[in-house]
């Protein structure tokens, strides 16, 4: 690993996080792992600009035990560092969230969807979720492109919330790929991950040299195999497709919790923090989510006040915001409290017990925090 990591190492106890919860935390995640659960999982606790904890657990692949190393499928976690790329677009000026997608992608106008904003693709809004590309756009971004353009509407933007659970962000690349010229996996590299500091743990598009530190994915029998080929790798679609580790999560949203900024590098501006970590939606019910408010910030969601709500902790702040990553993971920060928390793992669980273990695991990290 490198030795610059953004986040000074610490301690549990000099960052007033209580010890009983973490070790709790600790024998339920290794229980999980002797039941048969998932292979391997990584955690990481940060606070105040430090890491208080960085622990990783099980196999990577048959035979390999996972180590500090180890990168994990970030599923949809990745969409908020997509979307934070537009984020810097937005503050350099070259895009506003309230501009429609076509004034970027004129071709995107077809089928009636001239009239859709960022900000209704951003808060999973724009009414296509089922849309989504072919595995020929992976190395092919023009067809990508031609692909996104084609997406046909299955209810008028606006009218629903309805988690978009791949269209939306290869939206949002084409967007990005318009405006900038470049690869959008190249731009989130430049603009989010590498001036961050956690350029050689976390990718959007894993390097061929860098691929040997993946853990493959697995999920229940009966169910086809996951993708874990060097194309898919590869390929970092930007809905599903970034690889990380559990601290460099933590250390993304350290940044966030400090409005921009971690350590001497300023990466967005307080103001445009606070505008993407908003509850736009309220208790509006998502379609997708059995019918719970989501509270969609732009990138990330929030915990709200909801009495049903997804892998945040039902004990958390309502400010607490973050993402999660289908049946595997989630990633937060509570601004309350200065924490920010990921739990990574490498098999896909179906509900209810998936939803219901990240409730016990980031509930007993709130319980930690004194």
């Amino acid at each position: 690993m490198p030795s610059l990591f953004p986040l000074l190492e610490s301690s549990l106890s000099e960052l007033n996080l209580a010890e009983k919860p973490i070790a709790d935390l600790d024998r339920l995640i290794r229980r999980h792992i002797d039941e048969g659960r998932y292979p391997a999982a990584q955690i990481a606790i940060a606070r105040h600009g430090r890491l208080a904890l960085s622990r990783t657990y099980g196999q990577a692949r048959a035979g390999v035990p996972a180590s500090a190393e180890t990168m994990f499928l970030l599923f949809s976690q990745t969409k908020v560092l997509t979307t934070a790329a537009v984020w810097s677009l937005v503050e350099e000026g070259a895009l506003s969230f309230s501009d429609r997608v076509a004034d970027h992608l004129p071709e995107f106008a077809a089928h009636g969807k001239d009239e859709i904003t960022l900000f209704e693709v951003a808060t999973h809004q724009a009414g296509y979720p089922s849309a989504d590309v072919t595995r020929e756009t992976w190395t092919d971004h023009a067809l990508m492109r031609r692909q996104v353009c084609d997406f046909r509407p299955e209810w008028p933007a606006g009218s629903r919330l309805h988690y978009h659970p791949r269209a939306a962000h290869l939206t949002l690349a084409m967007v990005i790929e318009a405006v900038t010229g470049r690869d959008y996996r190249e731009v989130i590299r430049e603009r989010v991950i590498a001036p961050l500091g956690v350029g050689d743990e976390l990718y959007v598009g894993v390097p061929p040299d860098a691929q040997r530190r993946c853990a493959d994915t697995l999920g229940p029998a009966g169910e086809p195999p996951r993708d874990n080929s060097a194309e898919m790798r590869a390929a970092g679609l930007p809905s599903g497709g970034g690889f990380g580790t559990a601290r460099a999560m933590a250390a993304f949203y350290q940044m966030l919790l400090h409005g921009g900024k971690l350590g001497a590098v300023r990466l967005f501006s307080p103001r445009l923090v606070q505008f993407v970590t908003r509850d736009w939606t309220g208790d509006r019910p998502d379609g997708a989510m059995t019918g719970i408010p989501m509270h969609r910030g732009l990138g990330p969601h929030l915990r709200g006040n909801s009495s049903r709500i997804r892998g945040l902790g039902l004990m958390a702040h309502p400010n607490t915001f973050g993402h999660g990553g289908a049946g595997t993971s989630y990633s937060w920060a509570d601004p309350d409290s200065g924490v920010s928390f990921s739990y990574l793992t490498n098999f896909v669980q179906p509900d209810p017990w998936h939803s219901a273990r990240l409730d016990r695991i980031s509930n007993l990290v709130h319980a930690a925090i004194e």
